[in-house]
């Protein structure tokens, strides 16, 4: 396997949805609703093109890593410019493979070139801790609505460079995903059955 990674082009767009949808599909709730944020991303201002990436087997697309610009505000209304990773997604039977970590080692790199200060996230801590992220309130870095969590983590760019940027973390409104604007994007796709149940993910 020689897995190659390039940007990201427009006529990649609804190879990359369906992928990610592939990898999203009944993971965190019935369904998934990443493949509309990755359509819809594209599109708004907070869009970072230079970070938008996908890893190819060959010819065929097996992975994503998008980024968009995010914020952090502190208590005197004061905003500081952040990354958001996401959606980041691997072809199904492609994962455990080392291709997410290529994704993120490349993009990581390029957003540091690019001057960024920093990566936040809500993730999984056990795998992104190898990539040098933290939990936010090492950084004094909270969720828009107060909290702290273990999925929630940042990433510093250099050193130092999220030193003095403390507050609450807004991402962009593109992630906000309505019932009935997913009901009509689904119906682009093919059919796939939902097997995971709300109550199955104690939602």
């Amino acid at each position: 396997m020689n897995i190659s990674i390039r940007p990201e082009e427009e006529n990649d767009f609804k190879n990359v949805e369906n992928m990610t949808r592939e990898a999203f599909w009944d993971i965190y709730k019935p369904g998934c609703d990443e493949h509309l944020v990755l359509h819809k991303i594209r599109k708004v201002p907070a869009f970072v093109k230079e970070l938008d990436y996908v890893a190819c087997d060959k010819e065929t697309i097996v992975g994503n890593i998008i980024y968009s610009k995010a914020k952090v505000v502190n208590e005197d209304n004061n905003e500081f410019e952040v990354l958001c990773m996401g959606p980041f997604a691997v072809l199904p039977s492609y994962q455990k493979r080392g291709i997410g970590s290529l994704l993120m080692n490349h993009s990581i790199e390029k957003a540091r070139q690019l001057g960024y200060k920093g990566i936040i996230i809500f993730g999984n801590p056990e795998y992104y801790q190898s990539f040098g992220f933290r939990n936010a309130k090492e950084y004094n870095i909270q969720t828009s609505w107060a909290e702290n969590l273990d999925a929630f983590m940042a990433l510093e760019l250099y050193d130092g460079s999220l030193m003095g940027i403390a507050g609450k973390f807004y991402e962009d409104e593109v992630f906000k995903i309505e019932n009935e604007e997913l009901e009509e994007f689904e119906k682009q796709f093919p059919h796939k059955e939902k097997y995971v149940t709300d109550t199955q993910l104690n939602l």
